[in-house]
């Protein structure tokens, strides 16, 4: 089991929400569970990155600081991610915890905001923790208060290893027929430059035109063309392979209809691709053939079709950053 705290406050030293889900976290590696604790203060330049790291948890914790008014900005950022960015099919089954500290006052007020956010992206949201501190040395040595968190972290490592059910709420049912959301198909840069024209709608839907006689074009092509089914993709990576001292690992491919993964070697700057297995790679993608027919015709970025959620990915996401450098697959002419 995999739990992932996403910690919403500013870092200080005494904010008391970082004592608490500290105290969670130390009952959760009690219960071997696997945790990783995102900063999201620390992230801000990449928030549109940081929803894809839900993809490989079961369960999440949203932790926030009221410190004035409302769950804070970075929290916001991160929702607005998930809402553009994050796979709503993966965020469907996933439960939500959340942790709200007060040093002012409205800790109950934002519980219920991440509560209704996480529900109207389409998640599971359980039992949380919300209260407030005026003094953190005080608090911390209550034990009463250490028996709260104790036993609120048991409760959500209960509900995610059972899978346990709730009663349905009306807002997912409204928030189905009134408002669809759609998952954006772009890299980070890409939705920076977005900004800039998303009110302008004639932009928006010649891009879309664009994308759309680009897919055609190279449909088109492919029903033309002959390619050896044991060689497929190999040829691709082959032409495409620009070495990089820095990567050393094995990319493991799973693609949609071929009956073994595409195995992608890459040692002191030599390339070896097969089709086979390999039971240690470092990083794994998931892909249908569309999507890869689009990779290497150089209609889309492996970082592209891992954030529109096309690709799912497991294991180390540096390695994965660095596909699109060391692959850099070309438009095809017309």
């Amino acid at each position: 089991m995999k739990i992932n705290i996403y910690y919403g406050g500013r870092g200080i030293i005494d904010d008391p929400t970082l004592f608490v889900i500290g105290k969670m976290q130390e009952v959760l590696d009690e219960l071997n569970v696997k945790v990783e604790k995102f900063n999201l203060y620390e992230l801000k330049n990449t928030i549109t990155t940081v929803p894809a790291s839900i993809n490989d948890a079961d369960g999440i914790v949203l932790a926030t600081t009221v410190e004035w008014f409302g769950i804070g900005g970075y929290m916001q950022q991160f929702l607005d991610a998930c809402w553009l960015y994050g796979n709503k099919e993966k965020i469907a089954e996933t439960y939500m915890c959340p942790v709200v500290i007060s040093t002012a006052q409205g800790e109950r007020e934002a519980m219920t905001t991440l509560d209704l956010a996480w529900e109207m992206l389409g998640g599971l949201p359980c039992s949380g923790l919300c209260g407030y501190v005026d003094d953190l040395v005080s608090f911390e040595m209550n034990k009463d208060y250490l028996g709260i968190i104790e036993k609120k972290t048991e409760n959500l490592y209960r509900t995610v290893s059972q899978r346990l059910k709730s009663l349905p709420a009306s807002n997912k049912a409204v928030n189905k027929v009134s408002s669809v959301s759609r998952n954006i198909p772009l890299t980070p840069q890409e939705s920076e430059q977005l900004s800039k024209y998303a009110a302008d709608e004639t932009y928006v839907q010649q891009q879309k035109e664009d994308i759309e006689e680009l897919a055609n074009l190279f449909r088109g092509k492919m029903e033309h063309k002959s390619t050896d089914e044991n060689m497929l993709y190999i040829g691709d990576f082959r032409d495409n392979f620009h070495p990089d001292t820095k990567v050393n690992g094995v990319y493991k491919f799973v693609i949609k209809d071929r009956k073994k993964p595409l195995i992608v070697e890459i040692e002191d700057s030599e390339l070896n691709c097969y089709y086979g297995n390999h039971d240690d790679p470092q990083v794994m993608c998931k892909v249908t053939m569309e999507v890869m027919n689009h990779i290497v015709a150089g209609q889309m970025s492996f970082q592209r079709a891992f954030m529109s959620g096309e690709m799912q990915v497991k294991g180390d996401f540096r390695m994965l950053r660095m596909l699109d450098q060391i692959f850099t697959f070309s438009k095809e002419e017309a």
